[in-house]
């Protein structure tokens, strides 16, 4: 795996992390009322995380738009289950979820071995 492409994925899963908390801390016990301006804390995180991950996954995987899409959705994947499992204490373990970690894993080997 090149440099690039190591801190593109990175970035994506720092951006995932980003994005659940801006979006699902409304449902966390405790940080319900300040679910709000943790949405605005992790805003421009998240963004400068998509947009440099991006960028990176984009020049890894030879200058490919798809590609960077196909990445930054499989690690979508990889993140939101555990973390709602973490905080919302709702399994990841259910047919329907490992599919689609096993199928995020598998987009994310054809992008990277494919060619």
């Amino acid at each position: 795996m090149s440099k690039e492409l190591l801190l593109g994925v990175l970035c994506y899963l720092g951006l995932h992390v980003a994005v659940w908390f801006g979006t699902v801390a409304q449902f966390v016990d405790g940080w319900r009322d300040k679910a709000f301006y943790i949405m605005l804390l992790v805003s421009i995180p998240a963004s400068l995380f998509s947009y440099y991950g991006t960028r990176y996954v984009y020049t890894g995987l030879g200058d490919t738009a798809w590609g960077a899409r196909f990445v930054g959705s499989g690690t979508s994947y990889l993140v939101f289950p555990l973390l709602t499992w973490f905080y919302l204490s709702e399994s990841m373990f259910t047919l329907k979820t490992g599919i689609c970690i096993l199928l995020s894993f598998a987009i994310i080997a054809v992008q990277v071995w494919v060619d």
